[in-house]
């Protein structure tokens, strides 16, 4: 255990062992990241949440080999072939592909060449020309007998596959080869035998069916796409190296096994062979699969990290707040679904309009549109942006409307999941899945994250090759970055619906549920301590999420701040030390400023917690997230036949990859610009020029009507 946080402190550049061992103690009692990251500074020494979040992994990482070294020790041991030199070295091994590389020759195995040939006692005479001393022709007459090796060529062949699994299981061959293809292996990509180019599928991949590049140099995205194209049976992958790096590496292989002062050149022939199917037969198949899948899983790393930061944005876009909203889903042939919700988000409402073709209704869905506006007092309407977006946001602009009601396209992504799930069954059982679609589209304009915590975050429609990594890491990155979004925006206790609080630190499902029952039973929630009179609700989990649970009007002002419980002594102490009570400290800008923070300062609270504190009186239970913008698309731009390269257009960022950003200029099909076309400056990273559905100006470049590809510009429009 005392070498992982060195190991952790060492990987992340940490100023101290101590940060880790800090922040390692405190996972282990159970505490959250978000809580760790706000709560606890003097104890990690100020680490934010990402670089939390980094050492829960590698602890769980360097836990896990930890926990695969003992099983490889108990079974070399148990085969009474564990010296004190391997066990050093397995001991000391923090590093997965070689500690296997240690464990290979002893690792239980299928029925192997080299076995067989053991079998028939022909070990001895592999040994003896390993030493390169005598005559191998000579040696293997030895071991000539019977049918088991009927002559001198039998029991040769036999010996070179034992030599040929020796430098099999090397572990030095094993790393030389690994080092030689990390640094100069190249990936290529062929089209795969019988494919038809023209095919449908094929086509997706044709920048692929003659590949080539180095490894190190192979970006995730399109490693991601290969790799997609050889799971579809249209794309070949293969990992090798140029004729000349070949031919170096078998010699600086037969090194390792040559000795200098053989004596017998034919013996060192018979090496040098064995050496050279071991490696092209053992090693380099092996180091291949290995290499390639450390490749995908890095790729796979990226996509989850780009699939997590736009999620991130997403679920902290600018909320609406709670105002009467009138909300549209919609069609052509179906019509639009139309809900009216308060400002609660409660449906008041709902009916479907045909303003469009084949009904046509247009005059009638208008009166109906301006009806409800002045019955429900609306204040602003969402137009989902799928099918008919762009014709109904049109319709509902020119209601002339009064200009206080704010008129917003809002991301169908994900609506559709929703309305067929089992949590909005439970919201509306009397609904049919069209109703539940349009309040799911209203409740994301008033807040967008209170809503899309219900939904299964692959369903959002912001992710790069999501699909195609392990789930079970993206559900954990996912759920991390959900988690961590609701508890930097602070939740309201008493509105808070049981999905969006089964997110707060230390709650989860049952105890949202028990939350949501209580508060259902007993009326709304009066102080943060009231929480635990919550079934099941102890101590722990009250630590755990007080802070990040607000409450607003209650009789202490700092229950609705994210000052946490524990530190509402030192408030009330520096309240009483200006004659004041807690709540003018909390408004009183002025009287804060008198404070001397030092003389508060003791063994378990620190500066840092201390200036948190006055930081969090200025918030005073504020939302942190940015104030929502209107956006209008261009006049005139409805479907991709609309647009013609030069136009300058506004637009909105959908997806952001490594690649590109996508953006939507309303046109029903989205636009790339590609990462050499996002600045008039060299871009590495695209986060660092856009966020997620960011308002732009782009320049069309081109549109491809047969493959619906639209190339877009922001050169020179900023």
């Amino acid at each position: 255990m005392a070498v992982i946080p060195e190991l952790i402190a060492r990987q992340l550049s940490l100023s101290s062992v101590g940060q880790a061992e800090h922040t390692i103690r405190l996972l282990d009692d159970g505490c959250t990241v978000p809580f760790i990251s706000r709560y606890r500074k003097e104890a990690t020494g100020g680490l934010d949440e990402v670089a939390v979040e980094r050492i829960r992994d590698l602890y769980a990482k360097y836990t896990d080999l930890e926990k695969r070294k003992t099983t490889v020790l108990q079974t070399i041991d148990e085969q009474g072939k564990l010296t004190a030199e391997l066990r050093e070295a397995i001991e000391g091994c923090w590093d997965g592909a070689v500690l296997e590389d240690l464990y290979l020759p002893y690792k239980p195995k299928r029925r192997t060449r080299g076995m067989m040939a053991r079998e028939r006692g022909l070990e001895p005479l592999a040994a003896t020309l390993m030493r390169q001393a005598e005559d191998p022709e000579r040696l293997a007459g030895r071991f000539v007998r019977g049918e088991e090796v009927p002559d001198v060529a039998a029991a040769l062949a036999g010996a070179a596959d034992i030599v040929a699994e020796w430098v099999g299981e090397s572990a030095a061959a094993r790393e030389r080869v690994r080092r030689t293809f990390a640094s100069s292996g190249r990936i290529g990509a062929k089209r795969a035998r019988g494919v038809d180019a023209e095919a449908e599928e094929a086509v997706k991949y044709a920048d692929y069916f003659d590949w080539n590049e180095p490894l190190r140099h192979c970006a995730g995205h399109r490693l991601m796409a290969m790799v997609r194209g050889e799971k579809a049976g249209v794309l070949k992958l293969s990992l090798g190296l140029e004729a000349a790096q070949e031919e170096t590496l078998r010699e600086r292989l037969e090194r390792i096994f040559v000795r200098r002062e053989a004596q017998n050149r034919a013996a060192v022939r018979f090496v040098q062979e064995a050496v050279a199917e071991g490696y092209k037969r053992l090693i380099r198949p092996s180091i291949e699969t290995e290499l390639l899948g450390a490749a995908k899983e890095r790729a796979e790393e990226e996509a989850i990290r780009v699939f997590a930061e736009n999620l991130r944005q997403l679920l902290l876009a600018a909320p609406l707040g709670q105002k009467n909203t009138l909300a549209i889903d919609p069609g052509f042939r179906t019509g639009c679904k139309v809900v009216c919700l308060d400002r609660q988000g409660n449906l008041l409402h709902n009916e479907t309009i045909y303003p469009h073709p084949p009904q046509g209704r247009r005059a009638e869905a208008e009166a109906t549109l301006r009806r409800l506006v002045r019955q429900y007092g609306i204040e602003a309407v969402a137009v989902g942006n799928g099918t008919a977006g762009r014709e109904t946001e049109q319709l509902v602009r020119g209601l002339g409307l009064p200009s206080a009601v704010g008129i917003y396209a809002v991301s169908e992504d994900g609506a559709s999941v929703y309305s067929a799930s089992a949590t909005a069954r439970e919201e509306f059982p009397d609904y049919d899945v069209t109703v539940r679609g349009s309040v799911s589209i209203g409740r994301r304009l008033m807040d967008p994250l209170a809503e899309l915590v219900k939904i299964d975050p692959k369903a959002i429609g912001v992710g790069q090759y999501q699909h195609d990594v392990d789930q079970a890491k993206l559900k954990r990155s996912l759920d991390s970055v959900v988690e961590s979004c609701v508890n930097r925006v602070g939740v309201n206790l008493n509105t808070a619906s049981k999905h969006l609080l089964t997110y707060v630190s230390g709650l989860g499902p049952v105890l949202a549920g028990n939350i949501v029952e209580y508060r259902a039973a007993n009326g709304a929630f009066g102080s943060r301590r009231e929480l635990l009179r919550v079934p099941r609700l102890g101590a722990k989990a009250f630590e755990q999420a007080a802070g990040f649970l607000r409450i607003d009007g209650a009789e202490n002002p700092l229950d609705n701040t994210a000052v946490h419980p524990e530190s509402y002594p030192i408030v009330e102490r520096m309240a009483a030390d200006l004659g004041a009570t807690v709540g003018e400290l909390v408004k009183d800008e002025a009287l804060r400023r008198k404070i001397d923070l030092k003389r508060y300062v003791t063994e378990g609270v620190g500066m840092q917690t201390l200036t948190q504190i006055m930081s969090e009186f200025t918030k005073e239970g504020r939302d942190p997230r940015a104030e929502i913008q209107e956006f209008q698309f261009a006049d005139g731009i409805r479907s991709i036949q609309d647009l013609q390269a030069g136009m300058i257009l506004p637009g909105i960022v959908t997806n952001i990859t490594n690649f590109g950003v996508f953006v939507d200029v309303g046109a029903k099909q989205d636009g790339l610009v590609h990462i050499s076309q996002l600045a008039d400056r060299f871009v590495q990273n695209p986060a660092e020029v856009v966020s997620l559905r960011q308002t732009v100006q782009v320049r069309v470049l081109e549109v491809d009507l047969g493959r619906k590809r639209v190339s877009l510009s922001m050169k020179g429009l900023s």
